[in-house]
This record gives C-alpha cells, sequence and structure tokens, in this order.
C-alpha cells in the first residue's frame, strides 16, 4: 500500500495556512454565503480534531486550499458562478469525511456561522449539505 504522505511537509502546506483561511473565508462570507462558508467551517474544524486521520486531513487541505487559491477554473470574481467550483470542491471533501464530523465540530461551526449570518441561513446550508451527503 502506498504511504500517505505527512501533512506537515512543506509541499502540502503552502496550499493551506489557518490565517489565509480566515481571510478569504471572510470574503467567501460576503459573496457567496452561508452554503459555502458552513462547509468550509465544519471541514476545518474537523482538520483541526486530533481524532482524525491522515488521509482525511488531506481531504480537507485540498478542498480549502483550494478555496484560498487565488487561481481557480472559475475565478470568483464572476458573478452567480465564481465560487461554484469552490463550493464543489467543499462540498465533494465533506461528503468524504462527513462520519468524522462530531457534535462538537457542528456546534463550533454554527456558532462561528452565526456571527456572519442568519439561523435562517445556516438551518438552509445545514439542510442542503445534509441532503447533499444522503444522495451520495
Amino acid at each position: 500500500m502506498a504511504r500517505i504522505p505527512d501533512i506537515t511537509k512543506e509541499k502540502y502546506r503552502r496550499y493551506f495556512s489557518d490565517s489565509e483561511f480566515w481571510n478569504k473565508l471572510r470574503t467567501v462570507a460576503v459573496k457567496a454565503g452561508a452554503a459555502v462558508t458552513y462547509p468550509a467551517l465544519l471541514l476545518y474544524y474537523v482538520l483541526k480534531s486530533d481524532k482524525v486521520s491522515l488521509k482525511y486531513k488531506l481531504y480537507i487541505v485540498g478542498a480549502l486550499g483550494y478555496l484560498i487559491l487565488p487561481t481557480d477554473l472559475v475565478p470568483d470574481f464572476i458573478p452567480f458562478f465564481g465560487y461554484a467550483d469552490d463550493a464543489a470542491a467543499i462540498i465533494a471533501a465533506y461528503k468524504m469525511i462527513s462520519d468524522a464530523v462530531t457534535p462538537d465540530i457542528k456546534d463550533k461551526a454554527k456558532a462561528k456561522a452565526l456571527s456572519w449570518f442568519g439561523l435562517a441561513d445556516i438551518s438552509r446550508a445545514e439542510e442542503n449539505l445534509d441532503r447533499e451527503v444522503d444522495e451520495q
């Protein structure tokens, strides 16, 4: 079996950092809304968990790294479609790691999301995310 590379190696770390994530997420929150922000927060808090496998962490770093990269398949400045590719990467990663999302992680993500959005927005984002996972 092939060895999964260590997540701490610079090769992978350069695509994701806490500061870049929070800077980008504030921008995404305003432009893309809760539908992208809430699942990104879930991924972030799963990434920070000590109980998550390295394989899951690599999926998450890939998705969140793509979110914060300045170049995308679909540039973020394009109205209505700019965050579609970012959302697809985040949802795909979430589907792969959803069994690692604990109630505590959900609570942290909701609390942070509520500081940016209303409860109705978060509830809709959570329902859509649950529906996405159920459809796999």
